[in-house]
């Protein structure tokens, strides 16, 4: 079945490089873009989304299905949901090695570029 624009949790969003996401927010389409589940428990339709305001855009149409969707199907949402694992796993890392290195910049002294250059090695016992 495609990917079910009335549901509450289906979700669409265009970035201005002109990239569009479509997606489940619940995470229970494994072939997204293309395909909601035929039979997914989780469907509801989405009845009014109150205080919002529509503009004229509408939703970009759904992009070709990739050859062999129906025969490697499972096969795809497995390389997905891997890569969004790899993604996810990289962000705390990422975040941590950002945050470290923000507090070693506001430490008193030479500061910025300079102060990389002449900051004191830690001393190994």
């Amino acid at each position: 079945m495609p990917m079910r624009q009335d549901c509450k949790f289906f979700e669409s969003r265009t970035y201005g490089n002109g990239e569009t996401v479509r997606k489940c927010d619940l995470d229970l389409a494994p072939e997204a873009p293309w395909r909601c589940p035929d039979q997914c428990q989780a469907y509801q339709k989405r009845l009014a989304d109150v205080n919002w305001a529509h503009g004229t855009l509408v939703t970009p149409p759904t992009p070709a299905e990739p050859p062999g969707l129906d025969d490697r199907g499972d096969d795809i949402a497995a390389l997905l949901d891997e890569a969004e694992d790899i993604v996810n796993a990289a962000g705390p890392r990422i975040r941590a090695e950002v945050d470290g290195q923000r507090a070693l910049d506001q430490k008193p002294g030479v500061t910025g570029k300079l102060g990389r250059l002449f900051r004191r090695k830690p001393k190994h016992s």
